[in-house]
């Protein structure tokens, strides 16, 4: 840490650039208009310094936020100009997947540059050969949308929109999706302008205050790594097909402490793949720091400096490394999930206390499209038992942290209704702990339509820990018929699509506790 800024100074401007983040992001929900983002909340921002690291996060979505560092970087390649507004979604140029749509604007004090503000957005369609761009059975990225690298929006504050309607000439919605991207614009504006207002306050100790609470954050996570064991920790897992084929599809990882540094490696890890399931590496990164995070005392600031001690690898062209034009969109929402998982149980010997038995692992992406509308969900689940509790139930885990759209909106908003929406009981694990349950979730569409799903975990279930038992697989059903874990599928008005998710494993021999969590 920064030797001139003590300890109470650094707590005041580390909470002042974080309500910055946060305020960004209600700005952007707000303003938007699909309910991706003012329901679920499927958004993220963050404040950036000048050489690109992350000083301050708002608290959204994990796999947003650990893989925005590469957008930046992308922007930066580019060399900034002050004022400038950039605009990109390409995952092998700083994206995630291509409905992530990312812009990245600088903040500047005297004419320099000094900063970024950067938000980031699902947006709910990107053209494609599917509605809602998450088609099942893309084989390489250009079929799921439009690809954008780091392209410049707007300089000295004047949006371009010629580059905007090149966007919105490729989405099936134009009018949601120019008032979404409008939405990040604004919060954009009001992230630079909130630092500008610091700046005015703080003066060069803001600056410093960038430099201090990065050193402040990886001092923290080297302390508690330097606690774990040292020593080389392994772990496998698989993914359940690529959406071309349902040969499962191994990931393996090696885990190396090493006094307060962690490498991670995904050497073993299957190639990349025909289908959709491929991660960008810095989605694999994303997943690793998430871990990390859970790991290590919450209360440590999440910025930059909590990924400095932090290592990752992975093959060039594997499932976690892979190379154009692979097809992602799978990648960031359901591959995530699985890295989440493999690094954890490599890590439960080392951690046990932390490591929780496995969650539901999926995102559940439930994805229905037709003329003029695009519905995009993710279906919350059981969350794993730890070694003190009961895992949660119905609820996002791993990567994801987005809210549910309620029935009511969902309902206006588009030409579906809701048939069931219930806790699965008796879906999570039991054990002296018992994983939380999954969720039921019948949707009848309402018109013809094209209906996506990107699943996992409908045959291996998430693993119980410490003796605990699995929780229960998921199930997605079309009319009543059990379909695959990743398809895409055009249906006639009146189809009733259900997605049953998977329960939480449970923790601890059930003779250790009450079976029923009681």
């Amino acid at each position: 840490m920064s030797d001139d800024i003590g300890p109470v100074e650094l707590e005041i401007l580390r909470n002042q650039l974080e309500s910055v983040a946060e305020e960004m992001g209600q700005v952007l929900i707000r303003g938007a208009y699909s309910p991706n983002i003012t329901e679920r909340r499927d958004c993220s921002t963050a404040i950036f310094d000048g050489d690109g690291r992350m000083v301050a996060q708002a608290e959204h979505i994990p796999v947003h936020l650990g893989a925005m560092p590469e957008a930046v970087d992308a922007v930066l390649a580019k060399s900034p100009d002050p004022g400038d507004l950039w605009l990109l979604n390409d995952p092998f140029q700083g994206g995630t997947h291509l409905p992530d749509v990312t812009l990245v604007s600088t903040i500047t004090r005297e004419g320099e540059i000094v900063g970024y503000a950067v938000s980031r957005a699902h947006h709910a369609d990107v053209g494609g050969m599917a509605p809602g761009s998450m088609p099942a059975g893309a084989r390489e990225i250009q079929q799921e949308g439009i690809r954008l690298p780091p392209i410049r929006l707007a300089s000295a504050g004047d949006v371009d929109t010629d580059v905007e309607d090149l966007f919105l000439a490729n989405v099936r919605n134009p009018r949601e999706r120019r008032a979404d991207l409008r939405a990040q614009v604004a919060a954009n504006e009001r992230g630079a302008e909130r630092v500008g207002d610091l700046l005015a306050d703080h003066g060069d100790r803001l600056l410093d205050a960038f430099d201090a609470v990065v050193d402040y954050s990886r001092e923290r996570v080297e302390t508690e790594l330097r606690a774990l064991p040292d020593g080389e920790y392994r772990a496998t897992d698989v993914m359940e097909g690529d959406g071309v084929t349902e040969t499962d599809i191994p990931i393996e990882v090696t885990v190396t402490v090493d006094g307060g540094r962690l490498e991670v490696d995904f050497a073993g890890t299957a190639s990349q793949v025909a289908g959709n399931v491929n991660a960008p590496l810095a989605v694999a990164k994303s997943a690793v720091y998430f871990v990390v995070r859970c790991v290590t005392d919450p209360e440590i600031p999440p910025n930059h400096g909590c990924y400095e001690p932090v290592t990752v690898r992975a093959p060039a062209g594997s499932l976690l490394n892979p190379a154009p034009p692979a097809a992602v969109v799978g990648g960031n929402v359901e591959t995530s999930q699985r890295v989440t998982d493999v690094v954890f149980a490599a890590l439960a010997e080392a951690a046990p206390e932390r490591v929780p038995a496995q969650g539901q692992g999926t995102m559940n992406n439930l994805v229905v499209g037709g003329d003029g509308f695009a519905y995009y969900e993710t279906v919350g689940g059981g969350a794993g038992a730890t070694q003190t509790s009961d895992g949660l139930s119905g609820v996002q885990v791993g990567m994801t942290n987005t809210l549910n759209t309620p029935v009511e909106a969902l309902e206006q908003e588009y030409p579906l209704s809701v048939e069931r929406y219930a806790l699965r009981a008796g879906s999570g694990g039991a054990g002296a702990h018992r994983g939380g349950d999954g969720l039921v979730r019948s949707v009848t569409v309402l018109t013809d339509a094209t209906v996506s799903l990107l699943t996992e975990r409908r045959r291996h279930a998430p693993r119980g820990i410490a003796g605990g038992a699995d929780g229960a697989t998921g199930r997605n059903l079309v009319d009543g018929e059990q379909v695959g874990a990743k398809v895409t599928t055009d249906v006639p008005a009146g189809t009733t699509v259900t997605v049953e998710t998977p329960g939480g494993g449970g923790h601890g021999s059930a003779d250790e506790g009450d079976d029923d969590g009681e």
